[in-house]
């Protein structure tokens, strides 16, 4: 364990670990960290980053982490969110144990914390709008004004709490509020809402309730309540920290509180890593789902044939740090080829098919060639692959006028079929149109691979399937979903129009037959292909590209 913590170390820019290790040597045995996302969306790339921390930082210390949603804002959270957020961190390799959690289990210990506060003279009932409460609150250069309701007596203040409790007064009429300094220089600590009236039906809890308490209010709470020790979150909440402090504190918890740690959240080129817009894309039918392969959701990546691997190492890759920063989408896609090389098993596949026929081959002939499932992996062993006369080739590997350096089919031009025979062209027939529709070639029996031929070498080597035993499928290939790369809160999206590419008429070598949904292959120079989880059927294959073979990005 100690050596798997000084490679930790000294292989991340996680200054977290710092953190940690002091503590430690202080007064603390274990860590206890928690992952708390909010079911109101699917979780995205950046919330992989926090899971991986938080569960990451708890097995590395031999600590725990829990797993809570903070399910305090009913209009916007659903069940569905909370099973597939469940889904995803089992998916991703992690496991909660025994430690599910939700925000709304500790409602009344919420509001036991608020009466508390009332009678201590620190919090107060009261009745300016939201609107007026902006124009209270000042503004960085300026204090703000006391509300006129502050000075409620402590009797009026519970009185009106209860009966907000009770649902007498409609959304929006009340809040409760912390009495801390209108003037503190930070605009959190302005006397901030602890509770609002929301009329709205819970999924746990049912019409049980009427008021819910502030995340700012609930979150620290909870953290308190469980014994978490370091409660990690994102650069966002680090002005919330006195008052994530102040609510620890006034509650009560003064052994051992929680200490908040903020990181830079992770931003990514050419993707949106808001939950908002996410959800409006969803919303506005411009993509399928939140498991639209586009997405950067887990469930869209999981969708798109990425592994839990491949994004536990890009999460280690990009390290944690305070400052934030836009990390090139470039390295996720090298996670996953790095991931896949090899495990994926490598076929023949062809997305823009040409037919190409050996005229001097037995009409009826089926010879079945051992090729090697992946070159880097020899225990992944061989498979049969059917040759026959008649062959789909790809489009772009013939060219009838060859450029310079044009090392693949054309006319005169002799190249080897992937695993088989060299062929030559001798013939190319078009349609009325000029339409090139086939193209002829006779073949060297002498020159079969694995046949010990050492005669004269080619350049080109060409992938190809069988016209006759190949299986037809759907391609789906996939580029940046954005063209810019959007702010989180108000930048505007532009879609790339250019993010899907569907190609019907795919043709496979018949070894994937056998595939099953979630299968990844290797396309021989087409890029790396998952069988899709939500398309494909009996009768139809869908295969979706999970990233090209090559890129121009570049580790460092």
């Amino acid at each position: 364990m100690e050596e798997k913590r000084e490679n930790a170390l000294s292989n991340t820019g996680n200054f977290i670990h710092n953190y940690v290790q002091e503590d430690l040597e202080g007064k603390l045995n274990k860590i206890h960290t928690r992952f708390p996302p909010e079911p109101n969306g699917y979780l995205h790339i950046g919330h992989a980053k926090s899971i991986c921390l938080n569960f990451g930082m708890a097995q590395l210390y031999g600590g725990k982490c829990n797993l809570r949603f903070d399910d305090t804002n009913p209009t916007k959270e659903d069940t569905e969110y909370i099973e597939s957020i469940k889904e995803d961190v089992k998916w991703l390799g992690f496991d909660w144990e025994d430690r599910l959690y939700f925000a709304s289990s500790y409602f009344e210990k919420y509001y036991e914390v608020a009466v508390n506060l009332i009678k201590q003279g620190k919090a107060f009932v009261c009745d300016l709008t939201a609107e007026e409460m902006r124009e209270y609150r000042g503004t960085l250069n300026t204090p703000g004004k006391e509300s006129p309701y502050r000075n409620r007596t402590i009797e009026e203040n519970l009185d009106l709490f209860e009966r907000m409790r009770k649902g007498e007064f409609p959304d929006g009429a009340k809040t409760l509020r912390a009495k801390i300094d209108m003037s503190s220089p930070n605009i959190n600590m302005r006397d901030p809402v602890l509770y609002r009236i929301a009329h709205a039906t819970h999924h746990t809890t049912g019409d049980e309730w009427c008021i819910y308490p502030m995340y700012d209010f609930a979150h620290p709470l909870e953290d308190a309540i469980e014994g978490i020790t370091h409660s990690i979150c994102t650069m966002e909440f680090e002005d919330h920290r006195p008052l994530y402090d102040w609510v620890v504190r006034e509650a009560g918890f003064t052994e051992h509180p929680p200490r908040q740690i903020e990181f830079a959240r992770l931003g990514l080129t050419n993707t949106v890593m808001s939950k908002r817009k996410l959800r409006a894309l969803v919303e506005e039918g411009l993509v399928d789902g939140w498991d639209d392969p586009r997405m950067p959701t887990i469930s869209g990546l999981r969708r798109r044939g990425f592994t839990p691997e491949s994004i536990r190492d890009f999460c280690e890759r990009i390290g944690v740090s305070k400052a934030n920063s836009v990390v090139d989408s470039g390295l996720l896609e090298y996670c996953i080829r790095d991931d896949l090389k090899a495990k994926a098993k490598v076929v023949m596949a062809i997305l823009h098919p040409l037919k190409l026929v050996i005229t001097n081959y037995p009409d009826g002939q089926i010879e079945l060639l051992d090729i090697e499932n992946n070159p880097e992996n020899e225990a992944l062993g061989t498979r049969q692959v059917p040759f026959t006369r008649t062959l789909y080739i790809e489009q772009e590997d013939f060219m009838e006028e060859p450029v310079k350096k044009f090392f693949r089919l054309a006319p005169g031009k002799e190249v080897r079929l992937k695993g088989a025979y060299f062929v030559t062209c001798t013939d190319v027939i078009k349609d009325e149109n000029g339409n090139i529709t086939e193209v002829h070639c006779t073949y060297d029996p002498e020159t079969k691979s694995g046949s010990g031929f050492t005669g004269r070498k080619v350049k080109g080597t060409l992938h190809w399937v069988s016209a006759d035993h190949c299986v037809k499928t759907t391609a789906r290939l996939y580029d940046y979903m954005m063209l810019d790369n959007p702010d989180d809160e108000n930048g505007e999206m532009i879609m790339n129009p250019n993010s899907l590419e569907v190609i019907e008429n795919c043709y496979v070598e018949p070894s994937i037959e056998e595939a099953k949904a979630g299968d990844k292959y290797q396309f021989m120079r087409n890029g790396y292909f998952c069988v899709d989880t939500k398309d494909t059927t009996k009768e139809h294959m869908v295969f979706n590209r999970i990233v090209s073979l090559k890129s121009s990005f570049k580790l460092k």
